[in-house]
């Protein structure tokens, strides 16, 4: 019975990961005036789902870390600590998301998983080393990075694509020829690219679809984020139900799997209250703008996923957004919104590690 509740928490983690951290992908869309809400979220949750996919082959050492191997110089027996772990972690980001506030899953399962083991072998138990080299340096590491490195990658951008932004290559329909008895003579050809400029997306009537290239680059530097946080997170959410899936059979691809899946739904139903605070309420964006920040944030978090270092992609991509209001001129960021995120990150850690004490008490109580 366990077992079965360990799963289904970490299913409920999956969800309100996938509601809390799509906004990171795709608030660069929405923020910059490329898409809209739901576009935006369908388009995130798809790669989303990918990259959980992918992860079953790239960063499983993620899946160890997050299982308390490591953290904890001796793990109980049973199911307690990683099911209280869950529920430190779940009441949080199941906060924050009702709140509208990016938060930190990473941070959450991290707090949540020393509070647990705080309370089932104290602080001796706790190795501080290995916290501090593979947890905190790559938590803090993540959005200094991202701030400082989008100053660098925005120029070069900017330069290599500023002609082509408002440059559209259109899809026209050609005319279907008509026999005399009424009906259409058959093409094989349904489509043509008749011309690579705004121009003949305004001018011509029978275009069917105008996409400007630096918006096109734009939708792919979110789908790869996206992926990176799939790719990042969904080891990290299977971390927690890892044992319980093998005492039932489980095999770690059904597993990223379920987890994957679980991911996505959160994103669908409940991705859009966190998209609007990074798209709307940090700062202004333009496309190429957006463009960068997502760029920076799919390249760090890949590196690390690479690694099987557990970076925020909250932290990343928040930290990335920060950097382009400071690049062209502090004023332009809503500070007020920074504060509270700031709060939120550090708050996120103790509450975590609180809950997920108390419920570990609780559990061994009943047990």
């Amino acid at each position: 019975m366990s077992a079965v509740l360990l799963i289904l928490a970490t299913l409920a983690v999956g969800y309100y990961n996938g509601a809390n951290d799509v906004s990171k992908a795709i608030a660069t869309l929405v923020g910059s005036g490329v898409t809209r809400y739901r576009t935006a979220v369908i388009w995130g949750s798809l790669w989303t789902f990918v990259g959980a996919i992918t992860a079953v082959f790239v960063s499983t050492g993620l899946v160890a870390a997050f299982s308390g191997k490591g953290i904890l110089t001796k793990i109980p027996s049973g199911h307690g600590l990683l099911l209280s772990t869950a529920i430190g972690a779940l009441g949080w980001i199941w906060f924050a998301t009702r709140t509208g506030m990016p938060v930190s899953t990473t941070h959450a399962l991290t707090g949540a998983l020393v509070g647990a083991g705080f309370a089932a072998v104290g602080w001796s138990g706790i190795s501080g080393s290995y916290l501090l080299m593979k947890f905190a340096l790559p938590l803090v590491a993540g959005p200094i990075l991202s701030t400082a490195i989008v100053f660098l990658v925005y120029p070069v951008v900017q330069r290599g694509l500023a002609k082509w932004q408002n440059y559209c290559v259109c899809v026209q329909q050609p005319a279907v020829p008509v026999l005399a008895d009424g009906s259409a003579l058959t093409t094989t050809s349904p489509s043509k690219i008749v011309g690579g400029s705004t121009e003949c997306c305004e001018s011509t009537p029978v275009t069917v679809a105008g996409v400007t290239v630096a918006d096109s680059l734009h939708w792919l530097s979110a789908g790869a984020t996206a992926f990176a946080r799939g790719l990042n997170d969904a080891p990290k959410v299977l971390g927690i139900g890892i044992v319980a899936a093998a005492g039932l059979s489980i095999s770690l691809p059904m597993a990223f799997l379920a987890v994957a899946v679980a991911m996505t739904a959160g994103s669908l139903f409940r991705g859009m209250e966190v998209t609007d605070t990074l798209a709307q309420k940090v700062t202004k964006m333009e496309p190429l703008e957006g463009l960068s920040a997502n760029l920076v944030t799919a390249g760090l978090v890949i590196f690390a996923s690479h690694l099987a270092l557990p970076v925020s992609t909250t932290h990343v991509s928040s930290g990335a957004i920060i950097g382009l209001g400071l690049k062209r001129d502090a004023r332009a960021i809503q500070w007020k919104t920074v504060r509270e995120m700031v709060i939120a990150w550090i708050v996120t850690l103790p509450v975590a590690a609180l809950v997920a004490a108390l419920a570990y008490l609780i559990l061994n109580t009943l047990s």
